[in-house]
C-alpha cells in the first residue's frame, strides 16, 4: 500500500456526532477526527459558545476575518451542522444522524440531553451499537453529579491546585489543564468502547469527568500518598529535595533542567561538568542524604555557578560529559524550530483558507500503516449542513427549504 492510498488514520470509516462546546468535549472529538473519523459537529443556530470567546487568560483570541483562535484550535478536522434541537424537525434530523453514526459525544450538564431526547437510554433505542461519550464535571453518580462545572472547579475538587505550583501555601491556577486531560481520557475511553463494539456488536456509555481525570493526572504522587499517608505537596525550586532534579538560570536568562533521580551515580560527573570538582568531595554534598539536608545552600551555590555563563556554554559542557541527563527549558515559541518536534510532526504546517499559512498542534500518535493527517480547518458555523442533510441523510432540497422556513437550520 503506497502512502497515497493508505487510509487516513485508524478510525477511517467511523462517524462521530460531536454535540459539545468549549474545550473538554471538543478536545476529545478533535482527536477522534485526527485519527481519521468523520466528525460532525452539531451546533445551535448561534454556534458553540467558544466561537464568541475572544479573551483567554488575558490574551485576545481574535483572528482576521472574525475567526477565533480558541475555537479554531479545538475544532479543526470537523464538519459543522447547525440545528435548532428544540424544534421537532431538528430532533428528527439528529435522530436520523444517530442511526447512521458510530459515536455520540456530549458535554452538557446532567439532564440537558435527556430533556431533548438525546440521553444514552434514548439513543441506544435508535442505535444499539452507538458509543455514547459523556463529558462531565464530577462523574455520573453521587450528590454532585449534576453540579455545574468547568476545568477550574475540577482542578480544585481533585486537589490539583496544591501540587501543581510552588509550595508557597497558595492554590495554583492550572489554566484549564483539566479540560485537556479529560478530553484525552474521554478519547481513550471511546477507543476502548469501539474495540468492544467490534467484538460484541454492542454499544455502551462512556463517562469521563474533570474530577476523575485530574485525580488520575496526579499519578504516582496520589498513588503513593494513598498508600503511605504522606502529604503529596509541591516544592519550590529553591528547596528541591534533589538539587539534580531541578532547573537553573543561565547568564542569558535561559534555563537548563536536570533529571537525575539516582543522584549519587551522577554527582561526580555533574561537578566536573560545571567545573566545580571540589563539590564532589565536599562532605556537605557528597551523597544524597547530605545534599537533601543541605539542599537550600547547595541550590544557591549552583545558581551562582550557572548564572555565570550562557546556556549554550552549559549545553556544550553537558554534551561532552558522559551520562548527564539534562534538557533546555523551552517555551511555546521554541517548539516550531525544535528538530525533534519537526521530525516527529508534533506541529504541522497548514494552508488555512482564510488565515493563510498556520501551524497546528497534531495529535501525537504515530501509526505505520494508517498515518494521521490534518486535512481541514475548523468549520464555519453550519458550513456542512446541506452536505450532511443531502449526502449523508438523504434529504431532498425541498426538505432543506422546509427546514429553513421552520427555523431548524440556517
Amino acid at each position: 500500500m503506497t502512502s497515497s492510498t493508505k487510509p487516513h488514520g485508524p478510525l477511517s470509516g467511523t462517524r462521530v456526532i460531536d454535540w459539545t462546546m468549549w474545550q473538554f468535549g471538543p478536545v476529545c472529538s478533535m482527536m477522534l477526527a485526527d485519527l481519521g473519523a468523520e466528525v460532525i459537529k452539531v451546533e445551535s443556530l448561534d454556534g458553540d459558545h467558544a466561537r464568541q470567546f475572544h479573551t483567554v487568560s488575558g490574551s485576545s483570541s481574535a483572528l482576521p476575518g472574525g475567526l477565533n483562535a480558541y475555537f479554531e484550535s479545538l475544532n479543526r478536522q470537523k464538519k459543522s451542522l447547525s440545528l435548532d434541537l428544540k424544534n421537532p424537525s431538528g430532533q428528527e434530523i439528529m435522530r436520523k444522524l444517530v442511526k447512521e453514526s458510530d459515536v455520540f459525544v456530549q458535554n452538557f450538564r446532567k439532564g440537558v440531553a435527556e430533556r431533548l431526547g438525546l440521553g444514552y437510554e434514548d439513543l441506544r433505542e435508535i442505535n444499539p451499537k452507538l458509543i455514547y461519550g459523556s463529558a462531565t464535571g464530577y462523574g455520573p453518580n453521587g450528590p454532585d453529579s449534576g453540579k455545574p462545572a468547568f476545568a477550574y472547579t475540577g482542578e480544585a475538587r481533585s486537589g490539583s491546585l496544591w501540587w501543581a505550583g510552588p509550595n508557597d501555601g497558595n492554590p495554583y491556577n492550572l489554566q484549564s489543564v483539566a479540560d485537556q486531560i479529560a478530553g484525552i481520557m474521554l478519547c481513550n475511553g471511546i477507543l476502548g468502547a469501539l474495540v468492544s463494539q467490534k467484538e460484541t456488536g454492542q454499544g455502551q456509555k462512556v463517562d469521563v469527568s474533570h474530577l476523575g481525570s485530574m485525580m488520575w493526572l496526579g499519578g504516582n504522587r496520589y498513588g503513593m500518598a494513598l498508600l503511605t499517608g504522606n502529604e503529596p505537596g509541591g516544592q519550590e525550586r529553591q528547596s528541591a529535595r534533589n538539587p539534580l532534579w531541578n532547573c537553573y538560570k543561565c547568564s542569558d536568562d535561559q534555563w537548563i533542567a536536570f533529571a537525575m533521580n539516582q543522584s549519587d551515580r551522577y554527582w561526580p560527573a555533574f561537578c566536573e561538568a560545571i567545573e566545580r570538582p571540589e563539590l564532589g568531595h565536599d562532605e556537605r554534598y557528597n551523597n544524597m542524604a547530605v545534599r537533601t539536608e543541605n539542599k537550600i545552600e547547595l541550590i544557591a551555590k549552583l545558581d551562582d555557578v550557572f548564572i555565570t555563563r550562557p546556556r549554550t556554554y552549559w549545553i556544550d559542557r553537558m554534551e561532552t560529559t558522559e551520562g548527564i541527563i539534562w534538557e533546555k527549558v523551552q517555551n511555546v515559541w521554541d517548539l516550531p524550530e525544535d528538530p525533534q518536534v519537526i521530525q516527529n510532526n508534533y506541529i504541522v504546517d497548514f494552508e488555512h483558507p482564510a488565515l493563510g499559512p498556520v501551524k497546528y498542534l497534531q495529535t501525537p500518535f504515530q501509526y505505520s500503516e494508517t498515518p494521521i493527517e490534518t486535512k481541514m480547518p475548523a468549520p464555519e458555523l453550519g458550513q456542512h449542513t446541506e452536505e450532511i442533510l443531502t449526502e449523508t441523510l438523504g434529504y431532498s432540497w425541498d426538505d432543506i427549504a422546509n427546514f429553513q422556513d421552520q427555523g431548524t437550520i440556517i
